[in-house]
């Protein structure tokens, strides 16, 4: 089952309303006294349905939970679409971009949002297992460097982490030095990959991993890192990779 509804976010786009998509597994109306792990994801349109997602292709989480029979609650809340608001409320970080021009980074006031606002009314209003051992997140593109900023800087609330094509290369030095700065327990586990075929789309995408790849590695961090053969920068092919970071997390 998906449960959507409108929610807002006062601090970053007044009263305008976007989706907040909730999965609740087969078993949640069945059994009364289950609790389940939560994971957050970003980009939510583009999570479980192709009918909803932006470009007519989603991640496919639906069909495979349903298949899976993961026993999981999702919540997946959809971005700003406005301009360049999603670029803004996706990063921690002020950057320039060729396209858009600087980036004032609001991924602080959105990750606020999520960790005071929106899990505590999840927790109260579902049956969640709230500590952080039981809650994860996950994003591709802008909101996998979100997930790899909301593991490290966040890490008292989340324990595990998928960042799929992350945007690490937006600001790297800033990157490395947020996640130096933290403090990042070492039974923290972060899923990373990048496709083959997008490899090199950035200047900074190889460097910035292997940075970024070390840093964790020196925090202790327990970390599967993988370059997809093939992959690409696509909702199609992060649906291939579902299986392999749902194994690596163990979920």
């Amino acid at each position: 089952m998906v449960k959507k509804w409108d929610v807002t976010i006062p601090s970053l786009s007044g009263n305008m309303p976007r989706k907040v998509y909730l999965y609740l597994p087969d078993s949640y109306e069945k059994d009364k006294d289950r609790r389940y792990p939560v994971m957050y994801m970003f980009d939510g349109h583009n999570v479980f349905f192709d009918s909803d997602a932006t470009y007519g292709k989603s991640w496919g989480m639906y069909s495979y939970m349903k298949s899976s029979k993961k026993e999981l609650i999702i919540v997946a809340v959809e971005c700003n679409h406005q301009g360049n608001s999603r670029l803004i409320e996706y990063s921690p970080l002020t950057y320039y971009n060729s396209s858009h021009g600087k980036i004032k980074g609001k991924g602080n006031v959105y990750m606020n949002w999520l960790v005071k606002t929106l899990k505590p009314e999840i927790d109260r209003n579902y049956r969640t297992l709230p500590d952080r051992k039981n809650t994860i997140i996950a994003g591709s593109s802008m909101g996998g460097l979100m997930a790899m900023y909301a593991v490290t800087v966040y890490n008292h609330i989340f324990q595990r982490a998928a960042c799929l094509s992350p945007s690490l290369w937006v600001a790297p030095g800033k990157v490395l030095e947020l996640i130096a700065r933290s403090h990042i327990r070492n039974d923290t586990c972060i899923y990373m990959d990048y496709g083959s075929e997008e490899m090199f789309n950035h200047a900074a995408n190889g460097e910035s991993l292997i940075s970024v790849s070390h840093l964790l590695l020196t925090k202790r961090v327990n970390l599967a890192l993988r370059v997809v053969p093939g992959g690409d920068h696509s909702e199609a092919s992060w649906e291939r990779q579902i299986p392999v970071f749902m194994d690596c997390l163990g979920l």
